[in-house]
């Protein structure tokens, strides 16, 4: 049988290891490919959020993944959300915004959601998804959202130590009045799994590893 195929559209480079090392161990027997274009996020950053003429970009961008013979495609940027939803839409293959995983899951495990970004451009579209997955699971919720100024900027400048270090805070900050905590970016899941588990007593949710999961179960319903 041929194998399924995944494509990935991602709007930093960066992500492009950490995402094929996700499909080898959580994907197995899947072709993945992936398209990086640094520039949506550059704009998005630009212009305080996302645009029709950034919006237009990406959707060619997830078409051109449909064409190269993409099964299912995910869209690995929160900042971009709702271009994705819009995709969804318009797409012969089935189209996932990294987070919807990861915020069904938040409302299944609280009511006080933390939500932590480096990106205010990132903060809003993903409590603004939470909010409409709690309304779609009829459940009231609460968020605590939290902007790590400047923790953004030092790791595009190769300081990864002060980026991490401002996670951490701001970890263990929400982890004292929050149910769960959820992480709007991917680029900040690896401290979250590198942080000690007696720092933070609530659930961390990080967007690739709960994404993954639930492609491997979406790939196999295909």
């Amino acid at each position: 049988m041929k194998p399924k195929v995944l494509g990935l559209v991602h709007t930093s480079a960066m992500l492009v290891p950490m995402f094929q090392q996700l499909c080898r161990d959580k994907l197995p027997g899947v072709e993945a490919f992936n398209i990086a274009d640094d520039s949506l996020i550059k704009d998005v950053i630009r212009h305080g959020g996302l645009t029709p003429a950034i919006a237009r970009r990406l959707l060619q961008h997830i078409f051109l993944a449909q064409d190269a013979g993409a099964d299912y495609i995910m869209v690995t940027c929160s900042s971009v959300g709702p271009a994705v939803e819009t995709a969804s839409s318009l797409c012969q293959v089935p189209v996932l915004r990294i987070d919807q995983p990861m915020a069904d899951k938040a409302v299944q495990l609280g009511t006080r959601i933390g939500v932590i970004a480096t990106l205010s451009t990132t903060l809003e579209p993903t409590a603004d998804l939470i909010r409409r997955r709690a309304a779609i699971a009829h459940k009231h919720v609460q968020l605590e959202p939290h902007l790590c100024e400047g923790a953004f900027d030092a790791l595009v400048r190769g300081d990864a130590a002060r980026h991490d270090a401002m996670i951490r805070d701001a970890l263990v900050r929400l982890g004292q009045r929050a149910d769960v905590i959820v992480l709007a970016q991917a680029s900040m899941a690896r401290v979250a799994e590198a942080l000690d588990p007696r720092t933070v007593n609530v659930p961390i949710l990080a967007s690739p590893s709960i994404a993954f999961e639930y492609l491997a179960g979406a790939l196999q319903r295909l």
